[in-house]
């Protein structure tokens, strides 16, 4: 057999063994109508004796965006989907085995997650305390810290959020649309991590959506204050895959060679204001819709752009968080494609109050509906 057909070879029996993972997986299940299509388990949150404030983000963001929606009626905590966790199988549908193997070493993992003083601690203190709670919905930072000790079953952090990704893909199908109060770690892609992202729950998302939702064109629209060169480089040439990418080339991760492989660059300086800010975007996804026709959009709706924000470096206003959600969705609506959100990054405290209160306006919009009666 000659090398070019064992390379065929090769590249059919892999994704043939992907197809059945995907088909095997556990991930996707039915959810009760009268729960509404929001994604959050309380493992999301993350506490590791301090040491997680060594990082800049906010390791509770999860957890407070939920309780402002329900302590102000405008969501039933009752009716919060909660996911699984993602297995190591699921996880090979994209990731490698060495690439997993990579995250035994907690030097490996304290570099992903930014926290060098992770790569010191034991192996079981860091299972207990942050990656037992990364394997639902967990901070990304608790499922690098399960992964560092070699138990990838015990990363609840991270593979819950990455779960809950994969299950806002099937919800989102069905009721138009899904918001994972998590996930978004666009700097991981299938053998790299990097930027507080262990695994690529986006990438992840999408070919679990091509196979399990017999869908074939998914638009990603990466408005995080960082370019998202993870799921750049998981889906280089792939036409299926359409990416917009709107972000300050003058932060991390200055990935010249994901840079490549965007559809749709928007780069935006240092010091961007809402009005300019929103006028950009307008313009983007003008550009965006008649360029491509989506049958599911992926949004990444990092709120690192707020003014203020340590690493954005952007003067984004919270009522701007507020408008760019809303022309999203609005854009997604006229697409008539479904939407999944993500929360991805944000490193102020206040991150939390003002995704609440852009969730709350869509509601109130009637772009997405949060009522229990008409989940019935």
């Amino acid at each position: 057999m000659s090398s070019s057909s064992s390379s065929t070879s090769s590249g059919a029996d892999a994704a043939t063994l992907r197809h059945n993972r995907i088909v095997s997986s556990k991930l996707y299940f039915d959810i009760p109508i009268a729960k509404v299509p929001l994604i959050y388990s309380s493992s999301y949150d993350i506490s590791f004796l301090g040491i997680e404030k060594l990082h800049p983000f906010d390791s509770s963001k999860w957890g407070r965006v939920c309780r402002f929606l329900t302590t102000e009626g405008v969501l039933d905590k009752n009716c919060i989907v909660e996911p699984l966790e993602a297995s190591k199988d699921d996880l090979l549908v994209v990731h490698s085995e060495s690439y997993l193997s990579s995250l035994n070493s907690s030097s490996n993992v304290a570099s992903i997650i930014e926290v060098p003083p992770v790569a010191i601690f034991p192996n079981g203190l860091v299972q207990k305390k942050v990656l037992f709670p990364f394997r639902k919905q967990v901070h990304p930072l608790l499922q690098f810290f399960f992964v560092v000790y070699g138990k990838l079953e015990y990363c609840n952090f991270f593979f819950l959020q990455v779960g809950g990704t994969i299950l806002a893909a099937k919800l989102a199908k069905e009721r138009g649309w899904a918001i994972n109060v998590g996930g978004g770690f666009h700097h991981c892609s299938s053998e790299k991590g990097g930027g507080f992202c262990a695994y690529a729950d986006i990438s992840l998302c999408i070919h679990f959506a091509f196979v399990r939702l017999n869908i074939s064109r998914i638009m990603i629209v990466d408005l995080d204050a960082h370019q998202g060169n993870g799921h750049e480089m998981d889906f280089y040439h792939d036409s299926r895959v359409y990416i917009l990418d709107m972000y300050n080339p003058g932060i991390y991760p200055f990935d010249y060679a994901a840079r490549k492989n965007i559809d749709q660059k928007v780069e935006i300086q240092s010091g961007t204001t809402t009005d300019e800010y929103l006028r950009v975007l307008n313009e983007a996804l003008e550009v965006a819709g008649q360029k491509f026709d989506p049958e599911l959009v992926v949004y990444n709706a990092g709120t690192d752009i707020l003014d203020g924000d340590p690493l954005g470096r952007l003067k984004v206003t919270p009522d701007g968080i507020t408008a760019r959600d809303e022309k999203v969705f609005r854009f997604a609506r006229e697409k008539n494609a479904p939407l999944v959100m993500l929360t991805s990054g944000g490193y102020m405290k206040s991150s939390a109050r003002v995704i609440s209160d852009s969730i709350a306006n869509l509601s109130k919009k009637c772009l997405i509906d949060l009522s229990i009666s008409s989940s019935r």
